[in-house]
């Protein structure tokens, strides 16, 4: 049974969430979740980058890697086509919308190291998924990763204030936060399976 778009497109955002099941995408999601404003504009910008990368690697794995049979060359090819796209979208924004460029600032050469988007187009290929299957995916992994920095966001913000431990002050209490995110998301797994 093939499953439906909408049921891949909402399980990649709760049941196997990229970061939270697989935790693809670690870095800058523990580095940039500090201030809730720069968490929405990465995650914007990881969601938008995820979703057009995961169809443009479609296309390209389908049309061009499989005809030509030159399949082994996929990890190269994938990372070429993310950190093009990256770059693409880097100069489209400094031309057009120089306000967002300067506010995403460092973020947007960031996502070109996200391992979470090269994680989206290579699950999408061993999944065999079609292409609107495969677009769904990449935006419901966009979409789920930018819920779990906002949640991280907020949580870091609501206890920034608060007495913590020397210890697990920084990168330790996020991990124990994203640890226990992963155990609630858990909580969704028998609704939808994808993987």
């Amino acid at each position: 049974m093939e499953l439906n778009a909408f049921i891949i497109f909402f399980a990649a955002i709760f049941t196997s969430n990229i970061l939270l099941t697989n935790f693809l995408g670690m870095c800058s999601f523990l580095s940039v979740s500090k201030e809730i404003e720069s968490s929405i504009g990465l995650g914007m910008a990881v969601t938008f980058v995820m979703t057009v990368t995961s169809a443009i690697n479609y296309v390209v794995y389908h049309f061009i890697l499989v005809p030509l049979d030159i399949i082994y060359l996929q990890y190269i090819i994938f990372i070429i086509v993310i950190a093009a796209f990256v770059q693409l979208t880097e100069m489209v924004l400094e031309r057009f919308s120089p306000l967002l460029y300067y506010s995403l600032g460092i973020f947007l050469p960031l996502i070109t190291v996200n391992c979470a988007i090269l994680g989206v187009s290579l699950f999408m290929i061993i999944r065999d998924y079609s292409f609107l299957q495969a677009v769904a995916y990449g935006a419901g992994s966009g979409l789920g990763w930018l819920l779990a920095i906002l949640i991280l966001a907020g949580i870091r913000k609501k206890i920034k204030d608060k007495y913590v431990p020397t210890g697990l002050v920084g990168a330790g209490l996020s991990l124990i936060i994203t640890g226990i995110m992963a155990l609630a998301f858990v909580g969704f797994s028998g609704i939808v399976v994808i993987q």
